[in-house]
């Protein structure tokens, strides 16, 4: 008797545990994952996502993976919020419902975005959400605010992985890597403007369309110059109508409607007075 409650004393110990010694299992999917973690693969420890990359899923980078940010400055102005969008194009199809995910980490300033969220709070890294790691187009608007002046140069790092859908590691997911720095910068670096910073060969196919038609709303100057063509047709026979009904009425002898001196000239020419 003595034994029963010391036993399922224990079990909710080691279940508890097991919780608490493997948070990587739980949450290193869809949900977002960034920081420290245990590589399933091997058990070894990847100190940061964000610059190691998705070692759980493949061991090496691929390179054919295209890692996107758009709209970067060419460098930082204390305090200024900067707006990004970060893309990961190639790997394997988009399945649903997971189709990509991302681990970002700057050295300076606040990471935020609509579509993410800051892993374990901690505001110079970001990650995907479960809802945004289905969309379609493996996309995500990100807002980086720079930090106080004389901080140096801010290193960014991103890893973005583009998965199968299956929720699990394999030989189909694939990621890479795309690290830069960006010195603090001055009216003149800011008249600049922005650029778009990719990682990959550059080796990309485009995506099946997933409908072989084109809605006519959305064709813009083709579908005028497909109207101009339409109603250019429609003259065409307007004009083969118009010149057959002169043809037949104007000069048929046998149209009551016809002119005073046609009707002289056919009565002349049966007569035989010419």
């Amino acid at each position: 008797m003595l034994r029963k409650p010391f036993s399922i004393r224990v079990v909710l110990i080691l279940t508890l545990s097991i919780f608490l010694l493997a948070p990587s299992i739980v949450s290193s999917s869809h949900l977002g994952i960034g920081g420290e973690q245990i590589n399933s693969q091997d058990g070894s420890t990847i100190n940061d996502v964000a610059k190691e990359g998705c070692l759980c899923h493949n061991a090496v980078a691929d390179n054919t993976v295209q890692i996107i940010l758009d709209d970067v400055p060419y460098s930082w102005i204390a305090g200024e919020s900067y707006e990004m969008t970060l893309q990961i194009i190639g790997g394997p199809p988009a399945a649903s419902p997971y189709t990509a995910g991302f681990s970002m980490r700057v050295s300076a300033g606040e990471l935020s975005g609509d579509t993410s969220q800051n892993w374990e709070n901690d505001v110079m890294t970001l990650t995907h959400t479960g809802d945004s790691a289905g969309v379609s187009d493996r996309a995500w608007v990100l807002t980086w605010v720079a930090p106080a002046t004389d901080s140096g140069a801010v290193n960014f790092w991103i890893t973005g992985n583009s998965v199968n859908g299956d929720q699990g590691p394999g030989d189909d997911d694939k990621w890479n890597q795309l690290l830069f720095s960006m010195q603090e910068g001055n009216d003149a670096t800011t008249a600049l403007g922005k650029r778009t910073l990719f990682a990959g060969d550059g080796n990309v196919s485009p995506p099946e369309p997933e409908e072989t038609g084109v809605d006519l709303k959305h064709m813009g100057a083709e579908f005028r110059a497909h109207v101009l063509g339409l109603l250019g047709f429609g003259a065409v026979l307007a004009v083969i109508l118009f010149a057959g009904l002169m043809l037949r009425y104007s000069f048929s002898t046998s149209y009551k409607g016809r002119s005073n001196q046609l009707r002289l000239r056919y009565k002349i020419r049966r007569r035989g007075d010419q």
